[in-house]
């Protein structure tokens, strides 16, 4: 595994990130640029990966190290990946050993941006993902947290246990020498995500609301899409959508429950990840409460169930996903909803357990189905999403092939 690191404060990430794969068993070959060695030390590197680091294409004892690296490697993880990396990489720029190494590899590439707010944020380097994404690169979103210079906004690193999660899953999925390939068993499939916490209005600047970050919901957003799905996302949160998912954003559950049901028919997939309230105001204020006024006396009333009303109006074949986030009596609460609304899979979340839940890149769940449960110890939402979507495919009836005409149709039960 070749493991680059770029420059940028986030590289001291990267010396855990290589301790944690060598633990794990894998050769790790560590390509760090010059701006990498001004916050990071090359000896060590040396000292904890499998190989002396690597800096440079003319001062390497292999006369071409770009291709030998890039031709052994079974994974290419960057992080760091820098804007200017990025954007170098999405050029086709070997300006260094690190985008040499990337450029000459046909292997799987996983890549962890790390920048300031407005560097993510900003169009050429979204574009610059986009057009990565697209040539088949993997993209681990940056969290959202504390930066260099004491903003918080999205740009943090991913933590090294989500990226080390992410590689691994990478590694058991993707064959060698295959960059970009994967499993494409959504194609022809449309299928719907929900993500983020629902926030009902109390009166025009205050409202109730919940901890989710929407980031699972993303996770299952983008995982349908790179298997071939036309993915829709009703979402709350504004966090960066891959380029081709249909994003819908909303704010109550109301709005939510308007989103999903009016574009539930058409799909052979629901996920329902977003943490929808349960209750909101039954009036809403006009004008801002004062203080001066007392404690205002806020009545609540029940939401709509959407998943219950998507279990109630299931389209034959179609499949339905719900998440249960609690904090106590976690599988039977779900194992119980499962059976109630009618669903197929119920994602039960103890979003009180350490690293899991709302706001972590990290998540820890149990796939409760009729025939059981499936627990999944702690690692990547990504990786999460992947096996909540191998769940919901493993219940899916073929798709229609008009050429044989014993396929099953498209939209059929099983």
């Amino acid at each position: 595994m070749v493991l680059g690191v770029s420059g940028g404060i986030a590289a001291y990430k990267s010396v855990e990130v290589c301790r944690r794969l060598v633990d794990l068993g894998a050769h790790v070959a560590p390509v760090l640029t010059q701006g990498a060695l001004r916050f990071v030390g090359e000896a060590t590197f040396s000292a904890l990966a499998s190989e002396r680091a690597h800096t440079s294409i003319f001062e390497d004892a292999d006369p071409i190290p770009h291709t030998r690296l890039g031709r052994l490697a079974d994974l290419v993880v960057v992080a760091p990946a820098s804007a200017r990396l990025i954007g170098s990489y999405a050029a086709g720029i070997s300006a260094d050993l690190l985008v040499a190494t990337l450029l000459a590899t046909r292997s799987p590439v996983l890549v962890c941006p790390a920048m300031h707010t407005e560097m993510w944020e900003h169009r050429a380097v979204q574009e610059n993902l986009d057009l990565l994404r697209r040539r088949g690169v993997h993209v681990l979103e940056p969290a959202v947290g504390r930066l260099a210079g004491g903003d918080i906004g999205p740009g943090r690193l991913a933590e090294p246990a989500a990226i080390v999660a992410e590689a691994v899953r990478l590694l058991s999925e993707a064959p060698s020498g295959a960059a970009g390939t994967g499993r494409r068993d959504l194609a022809g499939r449309h299928v719907l995500v929900t993500a983020g916490g629902t926030r009902e209005p109390i009166d025009p600047v205050r409202f109730i609301a919940n901890r989710s970050s929407g980031k699972q919901g993303y996770a299952l957003a983008e995982a349908a899409l790179q298997r071939g799905a036309e993915v829709t996302l009703v979402t709350t949160v504004q966090l960066p959508a891959p380029r081709g998912v249909e994003v819908i954003e909303v704010e109550t559950a109301a709005e939510m429950a308007d989103a999903v049901l009016s574009r539930a028919k058409e799909q052979d997939l629901v996920v329902m990840a977003a943490a929808v309230a349960d209750f909101r105001p039954s009036i809403r204020a006009a004008s801002k409460l004062r203080k001066a006024a007392g404690v205002p006396e806020i009545v609540l009333e029940p939401t709509l169930d959407i998943l219950a009303e998507l279990g109630r109006l299931r389209q034959p074949g179609q499949v339905l996903v719900g998440f249960a986030a609690e904090t106590e009596s976690v599988v039977e609460r779900a194992a119980e909803k499962l059976a109630r609304k009618g669903v197929d899979v119920v994602v039960a979340n103890d979003v009180g357990a350490d690293g899991a839940g709302f706001s972590h890149d990290t998540n820890a769940v149990s796939i409760v189905t009729a025939e059981g449960r499936t627990d999944v110890p702690l690692t990547s939402k990504r990786s999460v999403a992947e096996i909540v979507l191998d769940a919901a495919r493993a219940r899916m009836a073929p798709l229609e092939d008009p050429e044989d005409p014993t396929s099953t149709k498209q939209g059929a039960s099983e």
